[in-house]
């Protein structure tokens, strides 16, 4: 088998259960050596326990791999440095940061609560800032060292809640929103570097999606988290060092590169809103609907 990341060093965050699971078993069977990062929290974030990333590493080992476990929060600041820090003085690098570490806090907007909205944001989208800044630092510090580009890899986390968005998630859908629009933004900061950065779209059946509606088995089949671990792995590898800022949707039987916000409809600016007002309405009616959570225009 040829191995995509042999000698390549990564981190998973989120990494004991579901999706990171998988990123993290088929990136050490490619030949990466992996640093499994998970609190063990719940769904919802409470808790931890890392005997769960220790099974995962524990799997690995046996597998003839290396792994080693950390359970820093990715929140905080100062544990994504040491995530990355960690990574570096065990494997004397790091080339691959996936951010998947996530909760879910779900409730519609009328009663969601301040502690809700906050618990998601912070997990999801300053879990994704903190770890990518302190891995971008380290990358820019070698590629100047270096005076050359290195070969650094983002695989971000997004969802279809948040590029398409979902009924009872505002807060998991806009963090989730926000990381699409993260990766794009990084992807431009970092090329120069060498460091590319893309997100994918996991559509899998995992503890997290278990109780957003029910599921057959056949889809559940379909869904298992181990069809999304494959782009991740592509994505990882030197030989994707052409593709970044990019959102890619895997899982549930197929692969799909999304397309972003694109302007639609345009007339010239006017200073009266009631003259605008049927103009813009005409517009409105020009343009592609928004999608559903399947990806295509709503009917």
């Amino acid at each position: 088998m040829t191995r995509l990341c042999e000698g390549r060093v990564a981190i998973v965050t989120g990494a004991a259960r579901g999706v990171g699971r998988e990123h993290a078993l088929l990136l050490a069977k490619h030949g990466a050596k992996v640093v499994v990062n998970d609190l063990g929290a719940a769904v919802d974030g409470t808790g931890a326990d890392r005997s769960f990333a220790q099974q995962v590493a524990d799997e690995i080992e046996a597998d003839k791999g290396e792994a080693i476990v950390n359970g820093d929060d990715v929140s905080d600041f100062d544990g994504a440095k040491n995530l990355i820090d960690q990574a570096i003085n065990t494997y004397g690098k790091l080339d691959i940061l996936v951010n998947n570490a996530g909760i879910l806090r779900d409730r519609m907007l009328v009663n969601m609560t301040e502690e809700e909205w906050d618990a998601v944001i912070a997990v999801h989208l300053k879990g994704t800032f903190a770890p990518s800044r302190h891995a971008a630092a380290y990358w820019r510090a070698m590629s100047k060292e270096k005076d050359a580009p290195v070969s650094g890899r983002i695989i971000n986390t997004s969802s279809t809640s948040g590029i398409y968005g979902n009924v009872g998630q505002t807060n998991y859908g806009a963090a989730k929103a926000g990381i699409a629009a993260f990766t794009i933004i990084a992807a431009r900061e970092l090329g120069r570097f060498g460091v590319t950065v893309n997100a994918i779209s996991p559509s899998a059946y995992t503890r997290m999606t278990d109780n957003l509606r029910e599921y057959t088995e056949e889809e559940i089949a379909v869904r298992a988290p181990r069809w999304v671990a494959p782009t991740v792995v592509y994505l990882a590898s030197d030989e994707a060092q052409d593709i970044t800022g990019r959102v890619i949707q895997a899982g549930a039987g197929m692969v799909a590169v999304c397309e972003g916000w694109r302007r639609g409809a345009q007339i010239e600016a006017m200073d009266d809103p009631v003259a605008l007002g049927p103009k813009l309405r005409e517009m409105v009616g020009q343009v592609r609907r928004n999608s559903g959570m399947d990806g295509f225009e709503l009917d």
